[in-house]
């Protein structure tokens, strides 16, 4: 039998991902720069899914992404490109299994933990869209491998930008409104 504690979890969980495939669909499909390469945007919607997946981990990150990349390539496309959607959703679980260890939630992050973080998201951007989308696209569509492993290294560069400067300044901001732990002390 669940606890209060966990069901309350896990309906902050169902909510975040309603809410945050939502906002990565708007993104996705309205606030996204083309590149010059076909099919290939820079996305502000990664960066918001580094502070989705930072707040809430790695089940909600994953889903939302998934769900909100899916609904964006029916609507643009008629079809999702399943390969990029299935590696969007494997991008939002590693952002989400930073979680605790940024713990923006307690409040303001230190230079040492975005650098990290940086570091890190940069390394999973490099191995999702470098390494596992084109070569999904290869495998499963058998599309032409110098057109899809273009478009896998322009999104890993475009996604570890938008990570590094639209996710650090959201994650920063909002690990400012967070009160650390122990900070407040009673009035004598």
């Amino acid at each position: 039998m669940k606890n209060k504690n966990q069901s309350s979890n896990s309906i902050r969980t169902v909510v975040a991902t309603g809410i945050g495939a939502a906002v990565i669909f708007v993104l996705m499909k309205f606030v996204a720069i083309p590149t010059g390469i076909p099919n290939t945007q820079f996305n502000v919607a990664a960066g918001f899914l580094a502070l989705l997946s930072a707040l809430y981990g790695p089940v909600a990150g994953g889903l939302a992404v998934f769900i909100g990349h899916s609904l964006n390539d029916f609507v643009t496309y008629g079809s999702p490109w399943w390969t990029w959607v299935i590696t969007d959703g494997l991008v939002g679980v590693a952002f989400g299994l930073a979680k605790n260890r940024l713990n923006i939630a307690g409040g303001p992050i230190k230079t040492m933990k975005l650098v990290w973080f940086n570091v890190y998201q940069i390394v999973v951007n490099f191995v999702a869209w470098v390494l596992i989308a084109p070569t999904g696209d290869v495998l499963v569509y058998h599309e032409p491998a110098a057109k899809v492993y273009l478009q896998g290294v322009t999104t890993w560069i475009v996604n570890s930008i938008s990570v590094a400067i639209i996710g650090t300044i959201l994650i920063v901001l909002y690990s400012r409104t967070r009160a650390q732990h122990g900070s407040l002390k009673k009035e004598k």
